[in-house]
């Protein structure tokens, strides 16, 4: 039973969900954009804005903090010095979700998970 269960388990373990997600939040903030299943993409999206948002605040503790998730030290400062003038007068919604056809193998849906 799942009832009122917020986290989108992935079909993996804790320690490799948080891994995957980790990869996939460090991996959109250094290209912008990246392709993957839906279920995924939805996953990283609210960690990803997470990420964001304490860029936006600038502070020391909020640094840490993200210097803790993601996994590289350079991208979270380029990444904090860009923030306020990108996302300045946004409150949120710092990503766009755009569903692609399904993947040839499984036929997974698959989406373009893209910074805004």
């Amino acid at each position: 039973m799942r009832h009122r269960c917020k986290v989108p388990l992935l079909g993996l373990p804790a320690d490799q969900r948080k891994a995957l997600l980790r990869g996939l939040t460090t991996h959109l903030l250094r290209e912008g954009e990246i392709t993957t299943t839906k279920a995924r993409a939805k996953a990283v999206r609210s960690t990803a804005d997470k990420i964001i948002t304490l860029a936006k605040d600038g502070s020391l503790s909020a640094r840490r903090k993200a210097l803790a998730y993601v996994y590289d030290k350079d991208l979270v400062n380029d990444v904090f010095a860009k923030a306020q003038e990108r996302y300045g007068s946004r409150n949120g919604g710092y990503t766009r979700l755009i569903r692609t056809k399904s993947r040839r193998g499984d036929n997974s849906e698959m989406a373009i998970l893209q910074l805004i």
